[in-house]
Parts: C-alpha cells; structure tokens; sequence
C-alpha cells in the first residue's frame, strides 16, 4: 500500500518560515511527478508546487518567489521551503506524488500563520 507522509507543519508568525517534508513508502516505482497542494477552510484544495523527474518546478501565483519545492537524495521525497510566509498561508498541505499506476495524496499537515 502506497502511503506518503508529510510532516513539518505548525503554528509561526506572519513573515516566518517553516519547511515541509513528504516520504512516500510502499512503491518501488519512481514517482515522477510530485508536489504540495493545500485546501483553507471553505476552500477548495489548490495547488501550490509541484516538481517533475527533470526538476522542472511549477509554482502558485501567490507563492511564487516565497517557495521552493524541492527533491530529496531518498527516492520519492519532496520538501517545501516556505518563506516570507502570511496568514492566507494558513491552510492544510498536502503531499501528491504519482507514479504510472496511481495519484497518491498524504494525510495533510497544518500550516497556521499567525497576524
């Protein structure tokens, strides 16, 4: 069974930083294509980042030039640098990552920006 887990969300003041982190295990298959995606109350889920197997990154309007998604050395992790960060950050974030038999999303973590 496919699972991905993200961790490193919190609670931080408007203008502060946090980095997200995403493991997916159960696959031997690459996950070519992953990204963050998250969903403010009321909301519908929105993208923010995601990243390809070429390292081509795709950014959010809102968050272009405060974020940086990036691939780790371990096969199939990804991570979120986020700066500058405001309280319309507040939201859940999720982890995608997809390989050529599935999408799969992680549980979600709680980013909350204080003003």
């Amino acid at each position: 069974q496919v699972q991905l887990v993200e961790s490193g969300g919190g609670l931080v003041q408007t203008g502060g930083s946090l980095r997200l982190s995403c493991a997916a295990s159960g696959t031997i298959f690459s996950m070519n294509t992953m990204g963050w995606y998250r969903q403010a109350p009321g909301k519908q889920r929105e993208l923010v980042a995601t990243t390809n197997g070429e390292g081509i990154a795709n950014y959010a309007d809102s968050v272009k030039g405060r974020f940086t998604i990036f691939r780790g050395n371990a096969k199939n992790t990804v991570y979120l640098q986020m700066n500058s960060l405001k309280p319309e950050d507040t939201a859940v974030y999720y982890c995608n990552g997809i390989t050529r038999y599935g999408n799969y999303w992680g549980q979600g973590t709680q980013v909350t920006v204080s003003s």
